[in-house]
């Protein structure tokens, strides 16, 4: 038994059971997904997670400043999630806290002062705090925001009253109290998009088909950190209006908008989707779904994910091709970093290099704005892969710190969460790599290159046939990222378990991709050899080494750090047969 004294968070959904009624499994979802996104906070403030309830959680902080900048920041995120969410799917919590001692016995937690952070926690705003005059004595010194006295309050479990201060959403102190670097400064803000109301081609009554798919799709969007996305209320008032693209988007602001229709035939739906740049009205990408109905959810998610990834990249790609913002005797670092993702998506060892420059130049500028660390990380990898670059310890340990430092500045970011677990899998932390990878997954279940990460952190682990999955889907999904060689890593899965020709036809997609991939030809090579076609086989070595001459056995085995023994000793197995030396 151990007695302790913190700063205790109670924490419960508004309306939960109500919500659960409705949609059981779309509100657990729901759920999961706020709490990934909260729990970067919690770690921010130091926080330690007591226990988890059915609707909420019960945290502990060193101290009462803590907990409250904590409750705050975290009120303030959910509010910016809940701005993308119809009403009845928005999701509001109430916080309690309060200073006191609980004791923890077998691992389950009571006291006064779990009490007393409960109660307060009941008579809190939906979307606010509730904190006791204890705690509030202790922090108010030390607090960005300022609270209000709600008066003294009678709790029927407990005999003496407590005193309340209270802070809710939509006050004075709602001043973006979070203090991380989760939201990009406006001045790097350059792209803003907007999501028009989808328009309902059937006879039947399907708007409530075509506006949900626009809303997951707003939701879908706005988990991202490189550019912001309008809400909900900000674009379906245009709908009926007739209005041209250029008057919507200089209304709200908007550097692209997407536009999309829904018609319904029976058990079918077709979707389409496009980007624009309204200014110019250039159809920027074009899509279409056709898909049967079923289970109407899952078929939303579906086309929800398959849009947000294709359109994500799309946006990115438009927005490093946009003309330099300053000038270059004051440049900026956003600036700066639009340039170097412009080379970075020209893949060629020339443009690699120069893509390497700018993105330092950007960190030099600004070492806050962690989407360039990201990507810095990302492409010194990607010049290991690519064979432009050798690998070395100084190497891999630069890429992650430059991980590590892209998470602390953006703890809301799966791309940052993906690149750290990259990093970590192939370094052969593999544990490491994979809490990283769900992490990113949990962040944003849209994100291709999280789940395609995650892959890579199976198949280092030896779990074949779940990386295979991911891979499958992130392939099919977010092909159009340069981020990403996922038929390489594909390749590999399958040749671990023996599927050679699948993995032969992996490795030649990747290869019709990038010619020189250096992961795509040693797998192509080892995979030959197992099919007993020691001439191509010993062709392909060739072919491996006039474009990568300093490349040996022992050197490109080093590198290799999963971990099953036997999945080593079948990758070098195969290019022994192959010939390499």
């Amino acid at each position: 038994m151990e007695r302790r004294l913190a700063a205790i968070l109670c924490a419960d959904v508004a309306g939960y059971s109500r919500m659960m009624g409705i949609d059981e499994a779309g509100t657990h979802a729901a759920f999961k997904a706020h709490r990934g996104a909260i729990h970067p906070i919690i770690l921010n403030h130091a926080g330690r997670i007591v226990k988890h309830t059915g609707d909420g959680f019960l945290l502990e902080f060193a101290n009462a400043a803590s907990a409250i900048q904590f409750g705050v920041e975290m009120q303030c995120l959910m509010a910016e999630r809940n701005a993308e969410l119809p009403a009845d799917r928005s999701m509001r919590f109430r916080l309690g806290i309060h200073k006191g001692e609980f004791t923890i016995d077998d691992g389950q937690a009571f006291g006064d002062g779990i009490n007393v952070a409960v109660n307060l926690e009941s008579i809190a705003t939906p979307g606010g705090v509730a904190v006791s005059a204890k705690a509030y004595e202790e922090a108010s010194p030390q607090l960005p925001v300022r609270l209000t006295s709600a008066g003294s309050f009678q709790f029927r479990d407990l005999q003496e009253p407590v005193q309340a201060w209270t802070w809710e959403p939509g006050s004075e102190t709602t001043i973006r109290a979070r203090t991380n670097a989760a939201t990009l400064p406006p001045q790097y803000r350059t792209a803003i998009v907007g999501v028009l109301p989808f328009v309902n081609l059937a006879d039947g009554p399907d708007e409530y088909l075509a506006d949900g798919l626009a809303d997951d799709l707003i939701h879908a969007l706005s988990l991202q950190s490189f550019f912001r996305v309008l809400s909900r209320t900000s674009t379906f008032r245009f709908r009926d209006r007739g209005l041209n693209p250029r008057l919507v988007a200089r209304e709200i602001d908007a550097t692209y908008l997407i536009q999309g229709t829904v018609r319904r035939s029976l058990q079918k739906i077709r979707v389409t989707a496009e980007l624009i740049a309204p200014e110019t009205g250039a159809q920027l990408w074009a899509g279409r779904y056709d898909r049967d109905l079923g289970d109407l959810f899952a078929m939303q998610d579906e086309i929800t994910t398959s849009l947000c990834a294709a359109l994500m990249p799309e946006i990115y790609r438009v927005e490093a091709s946009v003309p330099v913002r300053s000038s270059a005797a004051d440049p900026t670092a956003w600036d700066r970093f639009l340039r170097g993702l412009s080379h970075y998506y020209r893949p060629t060892k020339a443009d690699y290099e120069v893509s390497i420059t700018l993105f330092r130049e950007a960190i030099g500028l600004d070492p806050t704005l962690g989407i360039a660390h990201a990507y810095l990380a990302t492409i010194l990898m990607q010049g290991i892969n690519f064979g432009w670059i050798k690998g070395s310890r100084e190497l891999w340990d630069e890429a992650k710190s430059l991980a590590l430092d892209s998470v602390r500045l953006d703890a809301r970011s799966s791309f940052a969460y993906a690149i750290l677990a990259f990093v970590q899998a192939m370094q052969g932390a593999h544990e490491d790599g994979m809490k990283a990878a769900r992490k990113a997954t949990e962040l944003n279940a849209y994100d291709m290159g999280a789940r395609g990460v995650l892959g890579l952190c199976h198949m280092v682990s030896g779990d074949h046939q779940q990386a295979i999955d991911q891979f499958s889907i992130a392939a099919q999904r977010g092909n159009s990222d340069p981020r990403y060689q996922w038929p390489a890593l594909n390749a590999y899965s399958h040749y671990l378990i023996g599927r050679y020709e699948a993995a032969l036809s992996w490795a030649r997609e990747e290869l019709f991709l990038y010619p020189n991939h250096l992961q795509a030809l040693t797998i192509r090579a080892a995979t030959l050899a197992q099919l007993g076609d020691r001439d191509q086989a010993r062709d392909a070595i060739g072919a491996l080494c006039e474009q990568y001459p300093w490349l040996t056995l022992d050197r490109h085995m080093k590198n290799i750090r999963w971990r099953k023994r036997d999945d080593i000793e079948h990758y070098r197995d195969g290019l022994i047969k192959a010939g390499l030396t």
